[in-house]
């Protein structure tokens, strides 16, 4: 995504185009006036109500996900001691 500063001025004067750009997810602006930043105008993007399901369209389960691993070692499971040497 391309960054572009732009003046408040030629802002004010173009702004319904540009923001269009930035809704389109063309572009994200960083507004100046005298040389410094003032703000930037981004994509708005609605956040979830909550983060229960937030990955459900992304994710797919593929097999017995509850089952235990019996047949799989994940190492040496000996108790490990208290004391450093």
């Amino acid at each position: 995504m391309e960054l572009v500063e732009i003046t408040a001025s030629e802002f004010k004067s173009k702004c319904l185009r540009l923001m269009d750009e930035v809704a389109a997810g063309k572009k994200e602006l960083v507004i100046t006036k005298h040389g410094k930043p003032l703000t930037k105008l981004v994509k708005y993007h609605k956040k979830p109500k909550s983060l229960f399901g937030i990955a459900r369209d992304d994710i797919e389960i593929l097999g017995d996900i509850v089952s235990p691993l019996d047949d799989i070692e994940w190492g040496d499971e000996s108790p490990r001691p208290t004391e450093k040497p």
